[in-house]
């Protein structure tokens, strides 16, 4: 057993242990100190039409870059939301290509900017005034698709300048691409838990931060006589998991969803608990579980008729990105037809059994056509759900540049109006918890309490700006 491999396990075991902390019902006090408020109104919108925002980055003289994958570019907007120039594009033969795959985008030291492209495993330097200034070649081939942001997670640099990304083993072998020619297919069992890990991109070394906890996926797959594969796939509306971000000062955040606390891994590596965070826990009885299980299905079925963006959409708290980031299980396994990124066809879906729906836009990295996988979408028994309501969903969390964790909770009740944020500080302690308008997803932060949404209309997404008072 090599050292890493002796790290992996002791972080593994000392994460499930936290996780398991106060497995028993959690406490059912809420923080009547801080009340729900809404989110100012926006001061810009931008008049430039985007087909997806997976990544945003607010420089210092307020200007904006913005990865939009779905069109293959990387734009860089004013202070106001309105374009200065096209940093990346499909369409540039030179090194500003944004390429067939899915690029990502984070910050880097200083003020400058990384844009991860899959196609060359490099990244690109890009200045605060949004030129492309050198190339860099980037971590391990096999984890490139984990620097791409999006539901996947968003990567960041610790304190020591190490780039923190998750990673993820299904056992599908180099790419996860599934069977090679001429070998029989074993399904795998998907992981329920993921690796946080820290490169240092001098000395080319991967250390474990720590692990987090993932919704339990039930997968089986069969071919038919003419050789085509069906999966039947059953879902978990409602897991309970854990999250994980890289705050504005290098700081791990792992949320855990057991308890709702807060473990933060410092540069040092030394883990600081926070205490629970006190949440109004809602109890599900046998008869909320099956109704649960009932209004998601049909929130499913509503969505597919509906066409792809509205499946994405509606996937959105459970890894999906209503901002066309693209659905997490879609990509991990590099399928189309889940998400609201880009890719065209991939699976055809299919909810509990039904008919097959055509091609859909699906998550990065997604093949091309309709002849994909068939996959039968099923729910999950009532006992497979928790017996008290989630605080939150995977992919959920997002840090801001005040040092400062967003919470997107999953609602305990009916209520007007957008997502409810619960904001914690640097301690893991509830200090806000904001509404934001019906309609609009968070896309990023800025510093100072700046917060830029996006909303979709009928011509493509815009975004937004609005400032935190």
């Amino acid at each position: 057993m090599n050292r890493l491999t002796r790290r992996a396990h002791v972080a593994l075991a000392l994460s499930l242990a936290a996780s398991g902390a106060g497995a028993q019902a959690p406490s059912t006090t809420a923080n009547t100190k801080v009340v729900t408020r809404q989110l100012a109104a926006a001061t810009a919108t931008s008049p430039e039409i985007l087909g997806s925002v997976a990544a945003m980055r607010e420089l210092p003289n307020g200007n904006v870059l913005v990865n939009d994958q779905a069109r293959h570019k990387v734009l860089l907007l004013d202070k106001d939301l309105k374009l200065v120039s096209i940093v990346a594009d499909s369409t540039s033969n030179t090194g500003n290509a944004y390429g067939v795959q899915a690029g990502g985008l984070l910050p880097f030291r200083g003020d400058s900017t990384l844009f991860v492209d899959p196609a060359s495993l490099s990244m690109l330097v890009i200045d605060p005034n949004g030129k492309i200034i050198r190339t860099m070649a980037a971590p391990r081939p096999n984890d490139i698709r984990f620097l791409t942001g999006g539901a996947l997670g968003n990567p960041g640099f610790d304190a020591n300048g190490r780039l923190v990304y998750r990673t993820l083993d299904f056992g599908f072998g180099r790419g996860g691409r599934g069977p090679q020619p001429g070998q029989p297919f074993t399904m795998p069992t998907p992981p329920d838990s993921a690796a946080l890990v820290r490169f240092d991109l001098t000395t080319r070394k991967l250390d474990t931060a720590g692990f987090f906890k993932l919704a339990k996926t039930y997968m089986n797959m069969t071919q038919d006589d003419n050789g085509r594969m069906n999966v039947s796939v059953q879902i978990n509306p409602l897991p309970v998991v854990d999250d994980w971000a890289v705050m504005s000062d290098g700081t791990i955040a792992f949320i855990r969803g057991r308890d709702y606390h807060v473990d933060f891994v410092g540069a040092n590596g030394v883990v600081t608990r926070g205490d629970k965070v006190a949440y109004d826990w809602q109890r599900m009885n046998d008869d909320d579980k099956q109704a649960f299980l009932d209004s998601s299905k049909v929130a499913l079925e509503k969505a597919r008729a509906a066409g792809p963006q509205a499946l994405a959409a509606t996937a959105g708290g459970n890894g999906g990105d209503p901002l066309g980031g693209g659905n997490a299980m879609a990509q991990a396994f590099g399928f189309g037809g889940l998400g609201g990124g880009r890719g065209d066809g991939g699976i055809r879906v299919q909810i509990g059994g039904g008919d097959g729906g055509g091609p859909g836009r699906g998550g990065p990295g997604g093949p091309g056509g309709g002849n994909g996988p068939q996959v039968a979408l099923n729910m999950v028994p009532p006992s497979e759900l928790p017996d008290y309501k989630p605080v939150f969903a995977q992919g959920a969390v997002r840090a801001d540049m005040d040092d400062r964790l967003w919470v997107r909770t999953i609602a305990t009740k009916v209520t007007t109006g957008g997502a409810i944020y619960e904001v914690l500080d640097r301690a893991g302690k509830l200090v806000d918890r904001v509404q934001i308008p019906a309609g609009r997803a968070i896309a990023g932060f800025g510093k100072g309490g700046v917060v830029y949404l996006g909303y979709r209309d009928a011509d493509g997404i815009h975004i937004q700006k609005a400032v935190l008072k």
